[in-house]
Protein backbone atom coordinates (compact mmCIF):
# COMPACT_ATOMS: atom_id res chain seq x y z
CA UNK A 1 0.00 0.00 0.00
CA UNK A 2 3.01 2.10 1.10
CA UNK A 3 4.53 1.60 -2.74
CA UNK A 4 1.32 2.01 -4.18
CA UNK A 5 1.01 5.80 -2.80
CA UNK A 6 4.79 6.51 -3.32
CA UNK A 7 4.06 5.36 -7.08
CA UNK A 8 1.23 7.69 -7.16
CA UNK A 9 3.18 10.74 -5.58
CA UNK A 10 5.81 10.46 -8.19
CA UNK A 11 3.08 9.99 -11.21
CA UNK A 12 2.03 13.45 -9.68
CA UNK A 13 5.03 15.07 -9.46
CA UNK A 14 6.30 14.22 -13.05
CA UNK A 15 2.61 15.34 -13.59
CA UNK A 16 3.29 19.11 -12.39
CA UNK A 17 6.65 19.15 -13.66
CA UNK A 18 5.50 18.77 -17.60
CA UNK A 19 3.89 22.44 -18.23
CA UNK A 20 7.04 24.26 -16.26
CA UNK A 21 9.69 21.82 -18.05
CA UNK A 22 7.52 22.96 -21.33
CA UNK A 23 7.47 26.78 -20.16
CA UNK A 24 11.07 26.71 -19.78
CA UNK A 25 11.69 24.81 -23.06
CA UNK A 26 10.00 27.43 -24.71
CA UNK A 27 11.80 30.52 -22.67
CA UNK A 28 14.90 29.17 -23.44
CA UNK A 29 13.97 28.86 -27.31
CA UNK A 30 12.67 32.06 -27.62
CA UNK A 31 15.88 33.60 -26.96
CA UNK A 32 17.67 32.28 -29.79
CA UNK A 33 18.11 33.86 -32.59
CA UNK A 34 19.06 32.87 -36.51
CA UNK A 35 21.91 35.16 -37.24
CA UNK A 36 22.17 35.88 -41.05
CA UNK A 37 25.55 37.84 -41.30
CA UNK A 38 26.08 40.94 -42.83
CA UNK A 39 28.95 41.14 -46.04
CA UNK A 40 31.64 43.43 -46.08
CA UNK A 41 31.04 45.21 -42.66
CA UNK A 42 34.69 46.36 -42.61
CA UNK A 43 35.27 47.52 -46.98
CA UNK A 44 35.92 44.96 -49.34
CA UNK A 45 39.86 44.77 -50.80
CA UNK A 46 39.27 44.79 -54.57
CA UNK A 47 38.94 41.20 -55.28
CA UNK A 48 38.98 41.20 -58.73
CA UNK A 49 41.33 44.16 -59.07
CA UNK A 50 39.06 46.15 -61.76
CA UNK A 51 37.45 48.11 -58.90
CA UNK A 52 38.44 51.36 -57.64
CA UNK A 53 39.69 51.35 -54.07
CA UNK A 54 37.62 50.73 -51.73
CA UNK A 55 37.54 52.10 -47.92
CA UNK A 56 36.50 50.16 -44.74
CA UNK A 57 33.23 50.90 -43.99
CA UNK A 58 30.15 48.98 -44.96
CA UNK A 59 29.58 47.82 -48.84
CA UNK A 60 26.45 48.88 -49.98
CA UNK A 61 25.13 47.96 -53.23
CA UNK A 62 25.70 51.24 -55.80
CA UNK A 63 23.58 53.27 -57.47
CA UNK A 64 22.49 51.80 -60.88
CA UNK A 65 19.05 52.20 -63.41
CA UNK A 66 18.75 49.37 -66.18
CA UNK A 67 15.62 48.35 -68.62
CA UNK A 68 13.55 45.65 -67.67
CA UNK A 69 11.32 43.41 -69.72
CA UNK A 70 8.75 46.55 -69.92
CA UNK A 71 10.93 48.82 -71.05
CA UNK A 72 11.34 50.76 -67.89
CA UNK A 73 14.15 52.19 -65.90
CA UNK A 74 14.79 50.04 -62.54
CA UNK A 75 17.18 49.67 -60.92
CA UNK A 76 18.57 50.66 -57.13
CA UNK A 77 16.07 53.40 -56.02
CA UNK A 78 13.39 50.37 -56.23
CA UNK A 79 15.28 48.20 -54.01
CA UNK A 80 14.92 50.83 -50.79
CA UNK A 81 13.09 49.61 -47.95
CA UNK A 82 12.80 45.95 -49.59
CA UNK A 83 14.81 42.41 -49.86
CA UNK A 84 16.33 41.81 -52.82
CA UNK A 85 17.31 38.42 -54.75
CA UNK A 86 19.73 39.25 -57.49
CA UNK A 87 21.10 37.11 -59.51
CA UNK A 88 22.72 37.34 -62.97
CA UNK A 89 22.42 35.28 -66.36
CA UNK A 90 22.10 35.57 -69.82
CA UNK A 91 19.25 34.42 -72.12
CA UNK A 92 20.96 32.39 -74.76
CA UNK A 93 23.16 30.77 -71.83
CA UNK A 94 24.06 27.15 -72.57
CA UNK A 95 25.02 25.20 -69.54
CA UNK A 96 23.52 27.03 -65.73
CA UNK A 97 21.54 29.46 -66.09
CA UNK A 98 17.94 27.39 -67.11
CA UNK A 99 18.54 25.85 -63.94
CA UNK A 100 18.64 29.39 -62.15
CA UNK A 101 15.74 30.53 -63.69
CA UNK A 102 13.81 27.57 -62.51
CA UNK A 103 14.94 28.01 -59.19
CA UNK A 104 14.38 31.62 -59.10
CA UNK A 105 10.46 30.80 -60.59
CA UNK A 106 10.49 28.55 -57.22
CA UNK A 107 11.55 31.73 -54.85
CA UNK A 108 9.17 34.09 -57.37
CA UNK A 109 6.33 31.60 -56.36
CA UNK A 110 7.37 31.50 -53.02
CA UNK A 111 6.82 35.66 -52.60
CA UNK A 112 4.70 36.55 -55.38
CA UNK A 113 2.50 37.97 -52.74
CA UNK A 114 4.77 39.95 -50.33
CA UNK A 115 5.29 43.33 -51.45
CA UNK A 116 8.76 43.75 -49.47
CA UNK A 117 10.52 40.93 -51.68
CA UNK A 118 11.75 42.00 -55.25
CA UNK A 119 13.66 39.76 -57.43
CA UNK A 120 16.32 41.26 -60.34
CA UNK A 121 17.95 39.16 -62.84
CA UNK A 122 20.39 41.15 -64.65
CA UNK A 123 21.98 40.11 -68.12
CA UNK A 124 25.53 40.17 -68.83
CA UNK A 125 24.60 39.63 -72.43
CA UNK A 126 23.16 43.19 -73.02
CA UNK A 127 24.02 43.29 -76.40
CA UNK A 128 21.95 40.59 -77.44
CA UNK A 129 19.12 41.08 -74.31
CA UNK A 130 16.94 43.65 -75.37
CA UNK A 131 14.01 44.45 -73.10
CA UNK A 132 11.84 42.60 -75.86
CA UNK A 133 14.43 39.29 -75.57
CA UNK A 134 13.98 39.80 -71.81
CA UNK A 135 10.11 39.77 -72.17
CA UNK A 136 9.77 36.84 -74.30
CA UNK A 137 12.22 35.19 -71.10
CA UNK A 138 10.07 36.74 -68.38
CA UNK A 139 6.94 35.42 -69.83
CA UNK A 140 8.12 32.17 -70.27
CA UNK A 141 8.75 31.46 -66.18
CA UNK A 142 5.91 33.69 -65.59
CA UNK A 143 7.70 37.06 -64.09
CA UNK A 144 6.13 40.09 -63.41
CA UNK A 145 7.64 43.25 -63.44
CA UNK A 146 7.71 45.29 -59.96
CA UNK A 147 7.99 41.76 -59.05
CA UNK A 148 10.80 39.54 -61.07
CA UNK A 149 12.44 42.18 -62.84
CA UNK A 150 15.04 41.11 -66.07
CA UNK A 151 17.06 43.79 -66.46
CA UNK A 152 19.63 45.21 -69.41
CA UNK A 153 22.25 47.99 -69.53
CA UNK A 154 25.30 49.10 -70.66
CA UNK A 155 27.67 46.38 -70.91
CA UNK A 156 30.89 48.64 -68.92
CA UNK A 157 28.18 49.44 -66.46
CA UNK A 158 26.62 45.60 -66.18
CA UNK A 159 29.95 44.18 -65.05
CA UNK A 160 31.37 46.64 -63.09
CA UNK A 161 28.05 46.20 -61.23
CA UNK A 162 28.24 42.08 -60.92
CA UNK A 163 32.57 42.40 -60.11
CA UNK A 164 32.24 46.16 -57.70
CA UNK A 165 28.68 46.14 -56.53
CA UNK A 166 27.57 42.59 -55.75
CA UNK A 167 31.22 41.15 -55.98
CA UNK A 168 31.29 38.59 -58.13
CA UNK A 169 32.97 37.00 -61.18
CA UNK A 170 31.82 38.41 -64.70
CA UNK A 171 33.75 38.06 -67.94
CA UNK A 172 32.38 39.16 -71.50
CA UNK A 173 32.14 36.27 -73.97
CA UNK A 174 31.55 39.23 -76.68
CA UNK A 175 28.82 37.22 -78.38
CA UNK A 176 30.04 33.92 -78.03
CA UNK A 177 27.37 31.80 -75.58
CA UNK A 178 30.44 29.52 -74.10
CA UNK A 179 32.83 32.33 -73.36
CA UNK A 180 30.65 34.30 -71.13
CA UNK A 181 31.44 33.53 -67.12
CA UNK A 182 29.58 34.42 -64.84
CA UNK A 183 28.27 33.15 -60.85
CA UNK A 184 25.56 30.73 -60.15
CA UNK A 185 25.21 32.65 -56.90
CA UNK A 186 21.63 34.44 -55.83
CA UNK A 187 22.84 37.30 -53.67
CA UNK A 188 20.38 38.42 -50.68
CA UNK A 189 20.12 42.44 -50.30
CA UNK A 190 18.61 43.90 -47.25
CA UNK A 191 16.27 46.92 -46.92
CA UNK A 192 19.66 49.02 -46.34
CA UNK A 193 21.28 47.39 -49.92
CA UNK A 194 23.75 44.92 -47.58
CA UNK A 195 24.82 42.18 -48.53
CA UNK A 196 23.51 39.45 -46.57
CA UNK A 197 24.16 35.93 -48.54
CA UNK A 198 25.23 34.42 -51.92
CA UNK A 199 23.50 30.96 -52.30
CA UNK A 200 23.66 28.47 -55.18
CA UNK A 201 20.91 29.14 -57.73
CA UNK A 202 22.04 25.71 -59.49
CA UNK A 203 20.85 24.07 -56.02
CA UNK A 204 17.56 23.16 -54.05
CA UNK A 205 19.03 23.04 -51.29
CA UNK A 206 20.56 26.32 -51.15
CA UNK A 207 17.52 28.14 -52.62
CA UNK A 208 15.49 26.73 -49.97
CA UNK A 209 18.07 28.10 -47.25
CA UNK A 210 17.86 31.32 -49.58
CA UNK A 211 13.58 31.33 -48.87
CA UNK A 212 13.49 30.73 -45.22
CA UNK A 213 16.55 33.25 -44.55
CA UNK A 214 14.64 35.95 -46.73
CA UNK A 215 11.71 35.12 -44.42
CA UNK A 216 13.86 35.51 -41.74
CA UNK A 217 14.38 38.90 -42.34
CA UNK A 218 11.18 39.91 -43.48
CA UNK A 219 9.79 38.98 -39.79
CA UNK A 220 13.13 40.94 -38.03
CA UNK A 221 11.69 43.42 -40.39
CA UNK A 222 8.06 44.03 -38.80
Amino acid sequence: MRSLRLLQGMVLVCILLVPILIFLFLKGFGTNTYDIPVYYENGVDNPFLECPVADTSQHYIPEFAFTNQDGNQVGRAEMEGKLTIVDFFFTSCPSICPKMSSEMERVNDMFRNEERVRIFSISIDPSYDSPEVLKEYADKHKAESGKWDFLTGGVQETYELAQCGFLIPAEDGLGIPDDFVHSDKFILIDELGRIRGYYSGTSREDVDLLMLETKVLLHAGK
